[in-house]
């Protein structure tokens, strides 16, 4: 199976784990009830980071369900999200799923630095205990989602539209208790057994309870972190300049496949995320402009167009959500390095070889680098060429071919002997 076969097949593959996704199939290697193996009495702790997205949302549920599968004495969530991304409906069942488990919910944000905010700290509202480690944040819930009753202990109306500390949650009594690290907070959590050990001359109290840490699968994962604004945004625009990069080139598709795998992860991202589809369009637009000017390998009016609709249809991508500027820098800087010097300097390496262009070309020979039935890589005077053939005498791989005809950056070729055409009489 040759580089090409191989590549399509990891592109196929990738869009059938997407189409699952996006239909609700259940991820290869997903997480699975423990069953009746888990000893009764454990603590599970889940980590929970990230925008809610339907993968997040999916395996909080489904950690819920294990937990009550398990008996456990409580399932608490390591949070660090800054908001919610499906719908009202979806992240209702996942309140109500919290609220009503049989098995305690327990909340600790953490740690140093992480931050509850948005609609999903309206997971305190259903929470039994919430605990904060130093230096994070909690708040703006926004108006409750409806069809869930929220707790105003643990969810003041005054966090509705304000952020706070973790010494400000204490004082609004979001916090149960004082718990620095997620092991503070799970030996004081009601009904976990604890012993006492010195550590120096210091007491500590740690867990006889036994606790269980578990957290997204891989591929899990992996959809996790392209549905996050950043990395949904770079990958589209990275798949779609990599595109345009193997439309100008010959060989074995490399960057082409990338190209294209990073699209359809992309692609996945972005319809998780909230946008504004004109602005994508935009994004779509500006690349189909860049390739205008890349073809005659100078810059000009299409490059700066494309720079202004690149621009514009980044800053307006999403709807709620917000790019850092250090991923923006990011993607200005790449996208002008490669169609002001790269890509440009690539076809005009290609344009100044004495094979491009020139009637006197017509009758050069070479060698067929790939299979041409039509379409195939050829190498003339020491570079490869995209070539087509006519359908008539297809080429075999290494077979001398004869050039009879140019169009655009793509070479007409017959075999050295029995050709459907006589390229003498295009002279």
């Amino acid at each position: 199976m040759g580089p090409r076969a191989v590549a399509s097949v990891l592109v196929v593959a990738t869009a059938a784990v997407v189409a699952a996704s996006w239909l609700g199939v259940p991820a290869a290697g997903a997480a699975t009830p423990t069953g009746d193996g888990t000893p009764a009495g454990y603590v599970s702790v889940f980590e929970m980071s990230g925008l809610l997205d339907p993968v997040l949302v999916n395996a909080v549920g489904q950690a819920v369900r294990e937990a009550e599968a398990g008996k456990a004495k409580a399932l608490v969530l390591q949070a660090n999200s800054g908001g919610v991304v499906v719908s009202d409906a979806t992240y209702a069942r996942l309140l109500n799923l919290i609220k009503g488990s049989s098995v305690p919910v327990d909340v600790w944000i953490g740690p140093s630095g992480s931050h509850l905010t948005g609609p999903s700290a309206q997971l305190l509202g259903v929470a039994r205990e919430v605990g904060m480690a130093p230096g994070t944040s909690v708040g703006n819930s926004g108006e409750p989602v409806p069809g869930v009753e929220l707790s105003t202990d643990r969810l003041p109306l005054v966090l509705r539209d304000r952020t706070v500390g973790s010494a400000a949650a204490t004082k609004l009594g979001v916090t149960t208790t004082v718990a620095p690290t997620l092991g503070d907070f799970v030996v004081r959590l009601p009904g976990v057994e604890t012993r006492t050990v010195e550590i120096g001359n210091e007491r500590r109290l740690e867990p006889v309870t036994q606790v269980q840490f578990s957290q997204l699968s891989l591929l899990d994962q992996l959809f996790h972190t392209v549905a996050s604004p950043a990395v949904a945004y770079l990958l589209f625009a990275i798949g779609m300049a990599l595109l345009i990069f193997d439309l100008f080139t010959a060989g074995v598709g490399v960057a082409g496949v990338v190209g294209a795998f990073s699209f359809i992860l992309a692609c996945y991202g972005l319809d998780v995320l909230p946008i504004h589809l004109w602005a994508a369009a935009l994004l779509v637009v500006s690349m189909a402009a860049f390739a205008v000017d890349v073809q005659t390998g100078v810059p000009r009016f299409w490059t700066a167009a494309g720079g202004v609709l690149f621009v514009v249809g980044s800053l307006t991508l999403y709807d709620g959500v917000s790019l850092s500027w250090i991923t923006l820098a990011v993607a200005f800087v790449g996208v002008a390095l490669t169609f002001l010097m790269a890509m440009p300097a690539m076809v005009r390496t290609r344009f100044s070889t004495p094979t491009i262009g020139r009637e006197w070309m017509i009758g050069e020979m070479g060698r067929a680098v790939t299979d041409l039935a039509p379409d195939g890589t050829v190498q003339i005077r020491d570079a490869l060429w995209r070539a087509y053939t006519n359908r008539a005498t297809p080429i075999g791989q290494l077979d001398r071919v004869r050039v009879v005809g140019i169009e655009g950056l793509v070479l007409e070729v017959e075999p050295e002997e029995g050709g459907a055409r006589d390229y003498r009489s295009r002279g």
